[in-house]
């Protein structure tokens, strides 16, 4: 088998017809039916079930289908990494991270980046929270991956620094009238602004409640990081997010929480730093990041 043929059965597989695989990728169907009848024959069997709308998956396919995107992945990443090795400096830096992290650090780091590496492009993938970040880059996505701890990680990875989380509120609420630090038990009986199951920050926000004594009364759920501080600035209620992620102008009172909340952000990567993705450490170690207060609690 070749790598073309995993790349098609990758396709027919994602689009669940042959015929619209062969339309997006400008390939004659016939052309790619045969790569197809080609590989189910060194596999010793078929891979697609025909159904009356298109094809599915067999259970020799489902068990295809994963190794086959690693596989697709792997080469793309050698070729990237080749082209970087021998100079080339129009290459691609692929970055995995939360949908936090890429808001409120990664374009700072980009900048500083792209200043040194103008002709070369970033691909950025997004993930809702640091277990889905951490299996993809386990199953071959990005060169580097930015965000809380994996665990248990057995690539290398390298501490960046913290990040404090701050609790928004509107502008006309009483909590505005100060800068001193809101203890969240202050907050048990406010309408709050939460995130939608399986984001990273929705756990992370009712861990922290938790804690504190009480269930966060939730009026409106997002799965967007901005959204929830204009949301919160709109008066439907207090959000909590990482200090960095606040939108600058935003017309809201940014209040940090006491005992302060803050959490670790590493970088990493599968098996070896690739050449352009040491470059981009680089530029995240030369950030500006908050020193950890001596009574904060460390979160996840």
């Amino acid at each position: 088998m070749n790598l073309r043929q995993m790349q098609y059965f990758v396709a027919i597989a994602e689009d669940g017809s042959i015929s619209r695989s062969a339309e997006r990728l400008l390939v004659a169907q016939p052309s790619l039916s045969a790569q197809i009848k080609s590989l189910e024959a060194e596999l010793g069997g078929p891979v697609f079930e025909r159904i009356p709308r298109g094809v599915r998956l067999t259970a020799a396919g489902k068990a295809f289908l994963p190794e086959a995107r690693a596989a697709i992945t792997h080469a793309a990443n050698a070729t990237r990494n080749a082209r970087s090795v021998l100079g080339l400096k129009g290459g691609e830096l692929e970055v995995a991270t939360i949908t936090s992290v890429a808001f409120g650090i990664l374009p700072s780091a980009f900048q500083i980046w792209h200043q040194h590496y103008p002709a070369a492009t970033i691909a950025l993938r997004e993930y809702t929270d640091r277990n889905a970040l951490a299996e993809a880059v386990r199953m071959g996505v990005a060169d580097i991956a930015v965000g809380p701890q994996p665990a248990q990680w057995r690539g290398p990875i390298i501490e960046l620094g913290w990040e404090q989380f701050v609790v928004i509120v509107a502008s006309t609420d009483p909590l505005a009238r100060t800068t001193n630090p809101v203890p969240l038990s202050a907050l048990a009986d406010r309408d709050w602004v939460l995130f939608g199951p399986g984001h990273g920050l929705s756990d992370l926000i009712l861990e922290a409640c938790a804690a504190a004594g009480f269930v966060p009364r939730r009026t409106v759920q997002t799965t967007q990081v901005a959204a929830a501080s204009h949301l919160a600035a709109a008066g439907l209620g207090v959000t909590l997010i990482p200090e960095n992620v606040a939108p600058a102008g935003l017309q809201a009172a940014t209040r940090p929480v006491k005992p302060p909340l803050v959490r670790k952000l590493f970088a990493y990567t599968r098996s070896e730093w690739p050449p352009l993705a040491t470059t981009f450490v680089e530029a995240l170690q030369r950030l500006r990041w908050p020193t950890k207060p001596d009574d904060a609690t460390v979160i996840p």
